[in-house]
Parts: structure tokens; sequence; C-alpha cells
């Protein structure tokens, strides 16, 4: 009787536990078919012949592939696709140039989330594929004027007849929340220097200050004439009546596109694909079109491993935070241990800063900087390589370069520092009715709190540490740059200059890309062959995902996904038993452990 009392409990247990099983392995094959599907396929990935490459420019394109915030795990984004990074772009675009098996680009275009540098890095590779002979389609329903400086790239660029360009000039409209603050009770307590440094002024002014209008004026119209001489070349429309046409907004549908050069054809989706048949050759009804997105043929790109020299790429993009940052943002604590181990590589013989950030925590900036001073100081070069952005703390981090680059339409500089503390203390009085009363034992016991307003004598003590602050700033640029502290003083101010006016007035050196930057890098530590490491590390979607869920690292992420997968259907008592079978399977050897597990009943 008490044998077969076991056979039953034995038999219903491993049944339980089969069943969980197989839960789990088909949970395991549906997640290996989203990971697949989101273009993680490594290295394994097949081009048929005659095919054709997609890039879609819908979402933001980060500089270093997945290096982007995980999504909220609450919200079971299981469809999380690869983001693949611009540098990763550019090399993909580079190697379908050489692909006998890649006739073609299509452009999927309609809006973008591009800044102004990344879209010309991407522009200049789709330029650069174009002398290969291979063709550039382009297709969209309503082309941004972000979408169509890309497009104009293209052989032959398509509208839905329904749509049109967007072709209207640049323009920046900055809210203002002054009045809605002092409506509400807050007080913006606000501590800054320069004054080009705007970043105040929606919480202290009810309209741009005369200095800030100046100075958006200036690179905006920079970024315009790039954009301008860019697209004028692509369609053969000259500058001036690019501007005529968007000073009387002539595009206003697609029939003015193409009549005015801006478009090839008006075409539906499915004249686009016909055309495109046309030009693969391809006759047959039943013919299709081969495609491959930029996300799978990225996974192509090889890797070097035999080349024993590297040079560090660090991609720096983001805000600049204290402590480790998430992933998509520059941790000065996370940076500052990263840039230690790569000058601690005997193998590193360059450090490559890709920078994009419009700054942030002047700590985490502090602390980068140092750990780029001290891998200059052991003989390593270090390059800076600005993107769409690096102002600020970004430039901070960049400023004791070697050699700095820029793009022409990078936005960079804003020297500058400032603080802002609010304070809740009127609204909490007169709207709802409560006030503080403190007793202390010293003058400025409280430190600074949102539900008090601070004294004068405060105030002058935070002014004093943003004075301090920007001065250490000054220096930093001073030392880096070899100028005197007035020097940089006059192109500080927090003001905000393009890559081209920056290399004019000496906070750059060089107008150029990330591959410019690596040439430099390889030229000073006196390499011919060298090999590309890129940092930080960054996961595939799934896998980012897992670790946020079960808050832990890679190694056990996909066993702690799968043991609790396992307790909710077996429970807390079935989940023990699950664990002794699991650990008896797993002996080998003799072992010195209880045959048996001892339980209060």
């Amino acid at each position: 009787m008490k044998n077969s009392f076991f056979k039953i409990v034995f038999g219903s247990c491993l049944g339980v536990i089969l069943a969980g099983s197989l839960l789990f392995g088909l949970f395991f094959l549906f997640m290996v078919g989203i990971a697949a599907s989101a273009g993680g396929g490594g290295n394994k990935v097949t081009v048929k012949d005659n095919s054709v490459l997609e890039l879609d420019f819908s979402q933001a394109v980060p500089e270093k592939t997945n290096n982007v915030p995980t999504s909220d795990p609450l919200s079971f984004d299981f469809e999380q696709k690869k983001k693949v990074g611009l540098y990763d772009m550019v090399r993909s675009i580079e190697m379908a140039k050489e692909d006998d098996k890649i006739k073609g680009i299509f452009l999927e275009m309609s809006s973008t989330s591009l800044g102004s540098a990344t879209a010309s890095v991407i522009r200049d590779a789709l330029v650069d594929f174009k002398d290969s002979g291979k063709f550039i389609y382009s297709y969209g329903d309503m082309y941004s004027q972000g979408a169509y400086y890309i497009a104009s790239t293209a052989d032959s660029i398509f509208v839905n007849p329904r749509g049109g360009v967007e072709f209207k000039g640049f323009a920046s409209s900055i809210p203002f929340f002054k009045d809605m603050l002092d409506r509400l009770g807050v007080k913006m307590q606000i501590f800054y220097v320069g004054n080009f440094k705007s970043a105040t002024e929606p919480f202290r002014l009810n309209e741009m200050s005369e200095d800030n209008k100046l100075q958006v004026r200036e690179y905006m119209n920079g970024l315009y004439n790039i954009f301008l001489e860019d697209v004028s070349e692509s369609r053969s429309i000259t500058v001036p009546e690019l501007k005529e046409i968007a000073d009387n907004y002539e595009l206003r549908n697609a029939k003015d596109a193409v009549d005015l050069g801006f478009v090839d054809k008006e075409a539906y989706r499915d004249q686009l694909i016909d055309a495109l048949k046309f030009k693969l050759g391809l006759t047959g009804k039943k013919d299709k079109i081969n495609s491959i997105g930029i996300a799978d043929y990225a996974g192509k790109l090889k890797k070097n491993f035999k080349t024993k020299d590297k040079i560090a790429v660090v991609f720096a993009e983001g805000s600049i935070v204290d402590g480790e940052g998430e992933p998509g943002s520059i941790g000065g604590k996370k940076y500052a241990k990263l840039l230690r181990k790569i000058r601690q590589d005997e193998k590193v013989k360059a450090i490559v800063v890709r920078v994009n950030s419009g700054g942030g925590s002047a700590f985490a900036s502090e602390e980068i900087w140092r750990e780029l001073e001290l891998a200059k100081a052991q003989g390593l070069p270090v390059i800076a390589s600005m993107g769409d952005v690096a102002a600020s703390g970004g430039y901070y981090i960049s400023c004791n370069a070697d050699t700095i680059l820029a793009e022409p339409n990078t936005i960079t500089g804003s020297i500058g520092v400032f603080g802002m503390v609010p304070s809740a203390q009127k609204m909490l009085k007169d709207k709802i009715g409560v006030e503080f009363d403190t007793v202390k034992t010293s003058r400025f016991a409280t430190g600074i709190s949102p539900f008090m307003d601070i004294d004068g004598q405060g105030g002058e003590i935070i002014q004093e540490g943003v004075d301090e602050i920007y001065e250490i700033f000054l220096n930093r640029v001073g030392e880096g740059r070899d100028m005197t502290r007035e020097e940089v003083n006059e192109v500080a101010q927090g003001r905000v200059w393009t890559g081209q006016k920056a290399k004019e007035i000496g906070l750059v050196d060089v107008l150029g890309g990330l591959d410019d930057a690596l040439e430099i890098a390889a030229q000073k530590a006196g390499l011919e062959k060298y090999r590309v490491s890129q940092y930080p590390v960054t996961k595939e979607p799934l896998q980012a995902f897992i670790e946020k869920v079960t808050g832990q690292k890679t190694a056990s992420a996909s066993t702690m996904l799968k043991e609790e997968l396992i307790r909710s259907e077996l429970g807390e008592e079935g989940y023990e038993m699950y664990e002794m079978m699991k650990e008896v399977k797993n002996v080998q050897g003799y072992q010195m452990r209880m045959p048996f597990e001892i339980r209060s009943w």
C-alpha cells in the first residue's frame, strides 16, 4: 500500500513536471521565434540573388546598435526589434555596395526621427553606394523635410498621388512656462552663467531673449544652408530656387512635387512594386521581390578577431547622469569604469569617443573627463568624434581629446552651467493651506528643500558653486584646446554653435565623421592594421527585456525565467519537489549529502 501511494504521488508529480517542461518548451520556442524575427540571427543571414536592401527611418537611429532604453517590462513588448546603430548601418550600406546579391536599395520614407548630423552621415553613405551603379528607389506617402533630405539621394523618388513633400524651411518653437508656474505658485529659483545659456529661459522668461534669438537664428541658418546645398546637388535645383519654393510654400501636393522636380513620379504602392520588379527584371506575375531589412542584413557584418591591435570606440550617447545610468544614457560611474578597463587593456592602442549628447550631470562629466585624461597620460591617443549633438557636458567630455572632429551640422559648444531649484512654498500655502515651520541648530541645516524658498545668502552660495564649475569648465577647455581662459570665455557663455562654425572658432579641429576619427586615431597610434572594438556592450532586445524583468544578468536570466514559469505552474510545494528531482538528475560522482529532506509537518 505504501509503495502504491508513492508510485501515485511520484507519477502525479512527474506528470505535472513534464507538463511544466512542455509549457516552458513551447514558450521557449515562441521566444526564439520572436528573437529571430527581431533580427537576432547573428551571421547566419542568407541573402538571395537579385535582392533589395530595405531601409526604414521611421524610428530614431542610435549611434551604437541596440544602445537604447529597454522597454517597460510591464508592457510585455516582446516584439522589440533590433535597433541598428549608425555605425553598423553605414558599414552595412558599404557592404551592400560590394555585395553582388544586392541590386539596389529601397527607402521606405515618410517621416524620420533622425538628427541633422545622423541624416547627413546616412545620406553620404547612400551617395557613395550609388557609385557602384546600383539603384536607389524611394517611396513615401507624405515626405517630411527630414525624410526628403535622405530620399533626395534616390535615382527615382515616388510619392503617393494623395501625398506630397513638406518643404517650408526650418523653425524653432520653444514653450515658456513662467506664467503657468506663477499662477500655480511654483517658484523656479534659477542660477546660471553665460548670456547664451538659454536652457533656463522657459522658466524665467515669457519669450526668447535677444541673445538666444541670435544664437538660434545663426545655427539654424547654418543647418538650413547645409540642407539646401545637399538637396540642390542631388536634384539639380539651385539653392536660390529652393529658397523661393520654400518661402512661397509652392509644394502643396504631389503634382507640385513632380512639376518642380522634387519627385519623379506619382504612384500608388502597387505601382511602385511593379516599377521595382521591372528594375529587377522580374517579368512573371508570380515573381516576388527578394528583400532584406537592414536589421537582418547587419547580421552579416563580419567581426575581425585575428588582428591583435584594437582601437576602442566608446559610444557616449544620451543624457549624462550620475551612477550607472540606463541603456541609452551616459552613466558617469559606468563610463569611468568602462574607460578604466579599456585603458588597462594592452591590446587597445587608441580610444575614439563618439559623442552624441546634450550633456547632463557636471559631476558625471568630470568622472569621464578624468578617465580620458588618464588614458592620455599613459600614452593612448584620444580622439573625439561628434554626432548630432556634443554640447555642454557633451563638449566637456570631448574637450581634452587630442583631436576633435564634428560634422558640419553637429550642434556643439554650450559651454556654460546652470542650476534650478523649484519651491512650492507659495502653492502649498495658497492652494491647499499647508505651511512649514522648522527648528534647526544651524542656519543652513535644512539644506535645499522644495517646500521652502532659498534665502538670499543661500542663493549666493549656490551661485558661487555654479560660477566655480563654470571656471573649471573654462579651464578644462582651455587646457584641451590650448586656449587662454579669456579666449574660451569669448566663445563660451553657454552659446551653441554648428560644427562648421565651431571649427572656425577653435572648438573643433576637423570636419568629418567616425571613419575619419578612426583614421586619425590609427595614424597617431602608428597602426597599419587594427580592429575596432565597440563599447559599451549592448544586448539584443529580448535579452535586455529578460534581464530587466528578472533583475538578473545574462548568465542566469533565462534560467530564472524558466524557474519562475515552472513555479507558477507547480506551486511552491510542487516546485520544491521539482528542485529535488533536478538535483538527483544532476548528481555526478560521489556525493556527501543527505538522501532526503527533513521537513516539519
